[in-house]
């Protein structure tokens, strides 16, 4: 069932921890059950999307997003042909490494590292989750996933070059990653790009004529709704657009992608890998739309003013926590403590912090520090 292209379980470099195979499961859909029964996955529930939980229990955050990105990537995996086991453990795994706060905990946790030499990324930091946080059994630290899994978590979105980092030359730095592994952050964006319209509309930071305007997709698709449901209240028919702005873009990255893997010829995963460029793509029309979808939300949602406090207060709060334990390395847990033998105390704080909830963090930050003006609740 599966295309020549796809990554099949039995072909994995497998584990870092030699196991022997299980019964009924392939080695991927273990990595996917371990992923899903892991701490850091289930801390995801209490980490920011982009809205606060003072806004509505209603908006997503980082789990349910996560879930999102997992439901759209199988569908697309499906009609490619792809490996939908492979492409569900990396798109449950794709953000096990985000901070409190969202990005604007990462860009906080990345600045103060950069003030160290060092720097904060969340998918390296998600790495190190999986390798070495995680502590679940009895025969080998982290979870112990397969080299294609692992290899995803680091290389779905981004480039890492072996000078810079060093320590990642093991996963074939100078390759493309798999098929399943370029899916996913094409699909994050999808699921996040639609999910965000929706709940910049319910805050009342977008109105739905300001999307239908300024989005120039999502206006055509409304004005077909409409000619459609010409008596549906506007909110029934705001959410019938979104769902076919959702499904263009799905559609079109499934066609478009096919038509770009044909004309590569590529018959095997090396070729994929050996590949000049990445070969999963919109087509031009639809890339030109996802970028002005792109730019809207970023001019109009993320950095809005009505989200400026709450990144602001986000980012005093951790950098006062970090400076903390950082004069006072005997708050953190004696676990941590211990760590100092074989790293530097910043990068034991900036594990720490980055693997708080939203709600553990400003817990801490009230006991050990002052509480700011006007602090997020």
């Amino acid at each position: 069932m599966l295309a020549p292209y796809a990554l099949r379980a039995e072909d994995s470099r497998g584990r870092r921890y030699p196991e022997p195979a299980h019964p009924y499961r392939n080695d991927f859909q273990r990595d996917r059950d371990r992923v899903v029964h892991s701490r850091a996955f289930r801390r995801l529930e209490n980490k920011t999307q982009v809205f606060t939980r003072r806004y509505s229990d209603h908006f997503r955050n980082r789990l349910t997003h996560t879930i999102e990105v997992a439901q759209i990537s199988r569908t697309i995996a499906a009609e490619l042909k792809l490996n939908e086991d492979l492409v569900e453990a990396l798109a449950l795994v794709h953000d096990v490494g985000h901070p409190p706060f969202g990005h604007a905990g990462e860009r906080a946790l990345d600045i103060i590292m950069h003030s160290h030499g060092d720097s904060f990324d969340h998918n390296l930091h998600a790495l190190r989750i999986v390798e070495q946080f995680e502590q679940r059994y009895a025969d080998f630290p982290g979870l112990n996933l397969t080299f294609e899994v692992r290899e995803g978590i680091i290389k779905h979105s981004g480039h890492h070059d072996r000078e810079t980092f060093p320590q990642l030359a093991p996963y074939l730095l100078e390759l493309r990653p798999p098929l399943e592994a370029q899916l996913i952050d094409l699909a994050d964006e999808i699921a996040y790009s639609t999910a965000d319209l929706d709940d910049g509309v319910e805050a009342m930071i977008l109105t739905r004529q300001q999307v239908s305007r300024s989005v120039p997709v999502f206006g055509r698709l409304h004005d077909e709704v409409d000619r459609l449901y010409p008596k549906a209240p506007e909110k029934l028919k705001f959410n019938e657009t979104l769902k076919r702005v959702l499904d263009r873009l799905v559609s079109d990255l499934i066609s478009s992608s096919a038509v770009q893997i044909a004309a590569a010829g590529v018959q095997s995963v090396t070729a994929v890998r050996e590949h000049p460029q990445r070969l999963l793509a919109f087509s031009p029309t639809v890339e030109a739309e996802r970028r002005q979808l792109r730019e809207f939300l970023y001019q109009n949602l993320y950095y809005s003013p009505e989200l400026r406090p709450d990144k602001e207060q986000a980012e005093q709060v951790i950098s006062e926590l970090f400076e903390s334990f950082i004069r006072s390395p005997r708050n953190l847990p004696s676990s941590y403590q211990e760590k100092r033998r074989q790293e530097p105390l910043y990068r034991i704080v900036c594990d720490y912090i980055a693997g708080m909830t939203d709600n553990f963090v400003l817990d801490q930050h009230r006991r050990l520090c002052a509480a700011p003006k006007g602090a997020i609740v």
